[in-house]
């Protein structure tokens, strides 16, 4: 069931994100900055949505509308609910929120050192846009037409 975060799914929602990202500390030399996320302001100041399954929160998303896109700003899987299709079932729901909401567009980035992010986002549709030092993060840019589908 994917349902709006509330504040007591914050400790969760850290927990989630330590546990997916801290694979990749030592691949980008610092921690990935969803580690690093001001959760308590993103829920003012973005959407976070949660994937609960039996009551346990196994990701979550964040994402904001833009002019002209929905910018996917984070997505988690907590490595227990791992390939179960969790992920897929997160980013589609960013999708329907852009398609309801009139965009046409969904941006992403991911860190170039995420290889497997790499792969994955172009099986989904989305196509790499362009690479940027950003933040302090080598990141590659992503779009999807989601309008086309």
């Amino acid at each position: 069931m994917i349902r709006p975060a509330r504040l007591n799914d914050l400790p969760a929602i850290k927990d989630c994100a330590k546990a997916a990202y801290e694979l990749y500390v030592a691949r980008i030399g610092r921690e990935p900055a969803p580690m690093q996320a001001e959760f308590p302001a993103l829920l003012k100041t973005h959407k976070v949505d949660v994937y609960e399954h039996e009551c346990e929160l196994a990701g979550y998303v964040v994402y904001i509308a833009e002019d002209h896109a929905v910018l996917l700003d984070n997505v988690a899987v907590h490595p227990r609910f791992a390939r179960r299709g969790i992920g897929k079932q997160l980013i589609t729901h960013v999708e329907l929120f852009a398609l309801d909401g009139g965009h046409g567009v969904v941006r992403l980035y991911t860190n170039e050192a995420m290889t497997e992010n790499l792969a994955l986002y172009p099986k989904l549709g989305y196509v790499e846009t362009t690479r940027a030092l950003e933040d302090g993060y080598s990141r590659v840019f992503f779009m999807k037409d989601v309008q086309s589908e």
